[in-house]
């Protein structure tokens, strides 16, 4: 059992309860946090201390300080999760960061290697200054490649510090972009869901597995794109999430990666904090502190 410090908010939460998340596939249930009653179990990831043991898990003791992910129903005081699912936090690393680290930072994982993102290429992301797409900037950068990087002009020196070229979105960006990459893009991600970051990306990147979107709309499933989540037919990215998790502590307690934290509210106020989520805040991740 491990008692909460710190649990990330995510787009997620509030699309299970709202009816605007796609259909999940019945295998996938579970670890989307839709269990088989007709509410959802908010909270997908967080932060905290151990506080007891089962007989069988090894290589955990109580008051170790750990990440758990994935889990379910972790807007909570404490929660009970599999060994598998720790991760030791960084000592560097505050409860807030660590707990808004790794569902936005295993998607971001999951987006670029589904897209083929590595050393010289050049990458278009859609939603830059996002949870997901901040993870995505930096990590894209520390692989070699350039990023083009869509947001509004309010967060574009936040990306440009973390290696970007930023470009504003709306009418004109396919030219914006064109400018900014003039010897072509060659992968991007779809982290928004907009026709926009559709349209552009299939009319710059030739190739389009190397095209990838975390919004599971028809339209895209029908463009032949990668298409990444837990519904039907999409790629659930399992096995490259968790393999990237030690990696994710790791780089974010040397501060190679930096998890921007916007906001934190208390538990008892994470209504609130869906509010500012859905109104759209600032860059990064919104965080409860139970």
């Amino acid at each position: 059992m491990v008692q909460i410090r710190a649990a990330g908010v995510n787009p997620i939460d509030w699309k299970l309860y709202s009816g605007a998340f796609h259909r999940v596939a019945d295998q996938n249930k579970d670890s989307a946090g839709v269990g088989t009653d007709n509410l959802p179990a908010l909270g997908l990831e967080c932060a905290g201390v151990v506080t007891e043991v089962g007989p069988q898990a090894d290589g955990v003791q109580v008051g170790d300080e750990v990440i758990v992910y994935p889990v379910t129903a972790a807007y909570a005081e404490y929660v009970t999760a599999p060994v598998t699912s720790l991760i030791p936090k960084p000592a560097t690393l505050d409860w807030p960061e660590a707990g808004g680290l790794m569902l936005t930072g295993t998607t971001a994982t999951h987006a670029l290697h589904a897209a083929g993102v590595g050393t010289g290429d050049t990458v278009l992301i859609h939603g830059g200054s996002g949870g997901v797409g901040l993870m995505a900037v930096q990590l894209a950068t520390a692989q070699g490649a350039t990023v083009i990087a869509t947001a509004t002009e309010a967060n574009h020196e936040l990306l440009r510090d973390l290696g970007a070229t930023p470009v504003m979105y709306g009418p004109g960006l396919l030219d914006r972009v064109r400018a900014a990459a003039p010897n072509g893009v060659t992968a991007a991600l779809d982290l928004v869901g907009s026709d926009e970051a559709l349209d552009t990306s299939l009319e710059l990147v030739a190739d389009r597995n190397r095209i990838a979107s975390i919004t599971g709309s028809e339209r895209r499933a029908a463009a032949g794109i990668k298409v990444l989540g837990n519904g039907p037919g999409q790629d659930v990215g399992t096995e490259v999430r968790h393999a990237a998790r030690a990696d994710l502590a790791e780089r974010a307690g040397s501060g190679e990666l930096k998890v921007i934290v916007d906001a934190t509210y208390s538990l008892d106020d994470a209504a609130k904090a869906h509010e500012a989520g859905i109104a759209g805040h600032g860059p990064g991740k919104l965080v409860l502190l139970p």
